[in-house]
């Protein structure tokens, strides 16, 4: 299999590496930024290139890794190429494709990527999608190759599963942002909350997370809950938050 990346990011990255070390060749790596492209590149052993005429037009496969407004910019660069053209994006549809290559897909990684956080690969749920059976075959081995955990999804599902993964990932991070900031406004160590958080991580790991919701609003604890918003009169924006979340729980457990 011989590869060529459309992009340097986080995603690119953890992709690109996880198929060289599965013996895939990759071929190049194209970025606006060639810098970026070099940094890829030189850890994939490829070609770094910010310039689509010099793009290998022979390649099996061209993995587009980028920002979501820009994967139909990329899609009409790689119409005359030769292999299947791929996204990797959760909320674009495959049709954004269309005309380009040989056929086209997708290989969505259901996970968050952080450049300085190493991700074990073979526990991603990668979500494929093609244009026939004949491709969808193809995506399906090739994001196999990293992953035993494929999964046929089409792109209004994956619209869904994107929408879940920023509530219960992207919502949820911030609220631990907000946390931190709130203790560490009062002198208290965010350190102090990471058991907890570990712990109702793991809890959900054997439970639906409905099963095992805690917390004053939970319990209609209303004298906590307005002691809470007591605390919070001086932030309109975390006091609405708090309200909208509490009152969302109180409504799934009456």
């Amino acid at each position: 299999m011989k590869l060529v990346c459309i992009g340097s990011g986080n995603v690119a990255t953890h992709l690109s590496l996880a198929f060289k070390a599965m013996g895939t060749d990759i071929l190049q790596v194209w970025s606006r930024d060639v810098k970026r492209a070099g940094i890829l590149a030189a850890l994939t052993r490829s070609q770094a290139t910010n310039n689509w005429s010099d793009i290998d037009r022979n390649a099996d496969c061209y993995l587009i890794a980028v920002k979501d407004d820009a994967i139909a910019e990329v899609a009409d660069e790689l119409r005359d190429v030769k292999g299947i053209v791929i996204h990797t994006s959760g909320t674009t549809p495959l049709s954004i494709l269309q005309g380009s290559g040989s056929g086209w897909g997708v290989i969505y990684p259901l996970q968050t990527f952080s450049a300085s956080k190493a991700v074990d690969i073979a526990r991603v749920p990668f979500c494929v999608e093609a244009n026939n059976p004949h491709n969808l075959e193809l995506v399906t081995a090739l994001a196999g190759l990293i992953s035993p955990n494929v999964y046929p999804v089409d792109s209004a599902q994956r619209k869904i599963l994107h929408l879940s993964a920023v509530f219960a990932c992207n919502f949820t991070n911030h609220l631990y942002a907000i946390g931190q900031e709130l203790l560490e406004a009062n002198g208290l160590n965010f350190d102090m909350l990471r058991p907890l958080i570990q712990e109702t991580a793991l809890k959900i790991q054997s439970s639906k997370p409905s099963d095992v919701q805690t917390g004053p609003a939970v319990r209609h604890d209303e004298q906590t809950l307005q002691a809470h918003m007591q605390l919070l009169q001086g932030s309109a924006e975390l006091s609405k938050i708090y309200e909208i979340l509490s009152n969302s729980i109180k409504k799934a457990h009456p």
